[in-house]
């Protein structure tokens, strides 16, 4: 099990050092294993030798000379192979959208006189992630594949390829590690060599505008007004006012003051925090251990990304719970609220790693983790199911005086909402004939339908 911090930092473990890492940690782990050669070799010469002496042939002997000659040459050759040696990749961007395309480019150096006369390097990359004019050799895991090249280099001698990486899936994609493998001129011993550097490539879910999926662009999580004016906003002027003994100077307006012949002091608009937390469900079906279903999943966590990018660029303070994992963790996914700017790409990066596996029930998740956030706070549920005990749930936190709006994926439009809880419904859209990429068929919206209560209100708007 790993936390969250641990898989974050796994993206930045692509500098100078880690790659210097790479190549000693390269031939500590290289392991000599024999090709053409065996025992049979050393039979063969000694039984030449003694051959050429009983006959007395000269040209057995220089056969038999060759021969011993040959392998104590291909063995140092084959020993030396893969030292010096330097596998490393670079990406042109470790974080990309889905439909965007990446450059990578692999450089294989050897830096010692001794030529390879062969090398073959397999690089274990991810099927999802397309490659141009090249298709992965398969391996014995079905979303793994090899990226391989074949090529011989000359003494101190640098070889660049360059590949185009299509991004069309979501994802947290592990680039490597790197198996080389090479030997001797002559064929008789191979080498293999693994490089145990990794790349990650970020694929973030797709972002929609608020109006691409049917919500109103306009507070569309309901109105927050502040009842008092604890706070200002400095950067919002409302008016002016003749200026008290309490005002700071630095917000005497002067050019209002010039005018009037009296100190004037600027009117800020009240601030409020609106935060949002978004509660995101990865399950698919009613109950969570019975499957997946792909394309819902990748349009509901695309909706719980456009929401927390709709909330940031509003400043908003945004945070996100799902009880969904990160790859080789149990633990569901929380992303504390918080207005820091690198928070939307926080919450990105978790929503293209999350895992399809719901590791606890969405209606427990709510329970346990409402009464850790702000009084104050809008808790956006987003879902592609909605079970009779997720609404029992929702009524119990609008009974207890939260904020609650409910962003629904399933097919038909959720029944016997509680009141006062503002509701969306996106259904997914209609079956065209023809073929249908797999993204289009995931980020695919139709306009929805809102409610603001109990019963089937189509086409309200808060």
């Amino acid at each position: 099990m790993i936390s969250e911090k641990d898989v974050l930092s796994r993206k930045e473990a692509t500098g100078a050092p880690a790659k210097r890492e790479q190549f000693t940690d390269m031939r500590r782990e290289q392991r000599r294993m024999l090709g053409m050669f065996n025992d049979t070799w050393i039979a063969l010469a000694l039984f030449i030798i003694i051959i050429g002496l009983v006959a007395h042939q000269g040209g057995l002997l220089v056969i038999a000379a060759l021969l011993l000659t040959v392998l104590p040459v291909a063995w140092l050759w084959n020993r030396y192979a893969l030292s010096g040696v330097q596998y490393e990749r670079t990406l042109s961007e470790k974080r990309a959208f889905i439909g965007e395309t990446v450059e990578l480019t692999v450089r294989i150096v050897n830096r010692k006189l001794l030529p390879l006369s062969w090398l073959h390097v397999e690089d274990d990359f991810p099927t999802a992630v397309q490659i141009d004019d090249n298709e992965l050799e398969t391996t014995s895991q079905s979303e793994r594949g090899y990226l391989c090249n074949l090529l011989a280099m000359r003494w101190y001698e640098r070889v660049s390829r360059r590949y185009r990486l299509h991004c069309g899936q979501r994802g947290y994609f592990q680039l490597g590690p790197a198996h080389l493998q090479s030997g001797d001129i002559f064929g008789l011993f191979s080498a293999k060599a693994t490089a145990p550097h990794l790349d990650w490539l970020i694929v973030y879910p797709q972002i929609w505008p608020i109006e691409a999926l049917g919500l109103p662009p306009k507070d569309p999580f309901g109105e927050v007004k502040a009842r008092q004016r604890i706070f200002e906003d400095p950067s919002r002027t409302i008016g002016v006012r003749d200026h008290q003994p309490q005002d700071s100077f630095r917000h005497i307006h002067w050019k209002a003051t010039a005018r009037h012949q009296e100190l004037q002091s600027k009117v800020y608009e009240p601030s409020t925090s609106h935060n949002l937390v978004i509660f995101l469900n990865v399950a698919t079906f009613a109950k969570h251990w019975e499957g997946t279903r792909p394309a819902l999943l990748e349009r509901t966590i695309s909706t719980a990304a456009s929401v927390a990018s709709y909330g940031i660029e509003r400043r908003y303070i945004v945070g996100l719970v799902a009880n969904g994992s990160l790859p080789h963790s149990d633990q569901p996914i929380k992303v504390l609220p918080s207005r820091n700017p690198r928070q939307l790409t926080r919450i990105l990066e978790m929503l293209a790693a999350v895992h399809p596996l719901a590791t606890v029930s969405f209606e427990r998740l709510l329970t346990a983790e409402s009464p850790k956030l702000p009084w104050g706070a809008t808790l956006v549920v987003v879902t592609a199911v909605t079970t009779e005990e997720l609404m029992v749930t929702l009524l119990r936190l609008r009974e207890a005086g939260r904020r609650l709006v409910l962003i629904s994926l399933a097919d038909e439009p959720p029944a016997r909402v509680p009141d006062g809880i503002l509701t969306y419904h996106l259904p997914p859209p209609p079956r065209k004939r023809g073929r249908v990429t797999p993204v289009e068929e995931t980020l695919r919206f139709e306009p929805c339908e809102a409610q603001t209560g109990t019963g089937r209100q189509g086409g309200n708007r808060p």
